[in-house]
């Protein structure tokens, strides 16, 4: 009876996410537009690009290399896809073909054993280096010459929809102040109880799933003993009480997502 009521109360969580008329216009930093202007210039000196996406295979690319595909070669790495839900494989790579593109590489280099794989993931390895190290432009062999550069990450300057840019931000790609981390642990709770990913239960010591994002950060806040001290102003003055941290708790939640501990997802 149990099971049969909480299959109910499924039924009826939210088939939309609200975005309360809110605007992504101003999740565009104006930094990024100096390093689209670089990105563009960039594009025209090189003779292969490698374009890295995650779990966000679709909405996470930047139109302007559709200015550059149709001449140069194309390498499409989607990383991190022990954190994807590989079930969808075959209809992203559908919708890449329609969009023109040919070249896709699933990978996750951290935890490659595939030897062809590995020579790229090598590759890609020593390019994450050559970031990390700030070294955006540089020699990486003799025979043949081949130099690696290093363009700047960008989002898309128009956002398509308010929803692409939550998935942008649930994946970090958008800073979560710009948008808010508890209206991102919404949208996420929104989004794995759209897939019918429920592994926050169990994680998080719920009795069944829930639509109620305050409700589930409660939880999480009691579990990991996430609280914080407050004033409250009474008729016989102030008291001290102890109320859960749900910022807090909505911080711990996005992160468990980002580290794939809410199971293997593909937003797109």
């Amino acid at each position: 009876m149990k099971l049969y009521q909480s299959l109910c109360d499924v039924a009826k969580f939210r088939s939309a996410f609200d975005f309360g008329g809110r605007e992504v216009a101003h999740w565009f930093p104006g930094h990024m537009a100096k390093g689209l202007k670089k990105m563009r210039a960039s594009l025209k000196s090189v003779d292969c690009i490698i374009e890295i996406h995650d779990y966000i295979p679709l909405s996470g690319r930047n139109p302007v290399f559709q200015e550059t595909l149709d001449i140069k070669p194309h390498l499409l790495v989607l990383n991190k896809m022990d954190l994807a839900d590989l079930s969808h494989k075959q209809r992203i790579l559908k919708e890449l073909d329609r969009s023109g593109v040919k070249n896709v590489l699933f990978t996750n280099c951290l935890k490659q054993r595939d030897n062809n794989v590995t020579k790229a993931c090598v590759f890609l390895l020593l390019f994450f280096f050559i970031i990390y190290n700030g070294l955006y432009h540089s020699q990486v062999c003799e025979r043949p010459m081949m130099h690696l550069l290093d363009t700047p990450g960008v989002l898309p300057p128009n956002i398509e929809s308010v929803e692409t840019g939550m998935k942008l931000a649930l994946c970090g790609t958008i800073l979560d102040h710009l948008v808010g981390e508890d209206i991102i642990a919404d949208y996420l709770l929104y989004s794995l109880n759209r897939l019918g990913n429920f592994s926050y239960v169990e994680k998080y010591d719920l009795q069944e799933p829930s639509d109620d994002i305050q409700h589930v950060l409660k939880h999480i806040a009691v579990k990991l003993r996430k609280t914080q001290r407050v004033t409250a102003i009474t008729g016989v003055g102030n008291v001290n009480i102890i109320i859960p941290n749900y910022a807090a708790a909505a911080y711990i939640f996005i992160r468990a997502f980002r580290k794939g501990e809410l199971g293997q997802v593909i937003l797109d």
